[in-house]
């Protein structure tokens, strides 16, 4: 019983270190645009991009309205709402480091 606790607790660390160091590299971005570096000035991400994403995700979620389809139209502008308020975290940050 111990040993199969322990194999656990191994086994939920690695997957936890191996989502913990993924998480920085899928932010980073190298494509060209407007650029805006986060908090600590390593990150660097790509505004542009992301505002695209969430027309994207609005633009869906005004399709799927129209297909009667409400709950998943709600995910949808859940979703852009929440990269609206990230692309305006970034924005924020690189106002404050300046």
């Amino acid at each position: 019983m111990h040993r199969r606790i322990s194999a656990l607790a191994v086994t939920a660390a690695v997957a936890g270190g191996v989502l913990f160091a993924a998480l920085p590299a899928q932010a980073a971005t190298t494509a060209a645009g407007r650029q805006s570096v986060a908090a600590g000035g390593a990150v660097q991400v790509n505004i542009d991009e992301l505002r695209q994403q969430s027309a994207d995700l609005k633009a869906k979620a005004a399709r799927l309205d129209n297909e009667g389809e409400h709950a998943a139209a709600d995910r949808a502008r859940a979703e852009a709402r929440a990269l609206d308020e990230r692309i305006q975290a970034y924005l924020d940050a690189e106002e404050n480091a300046s």
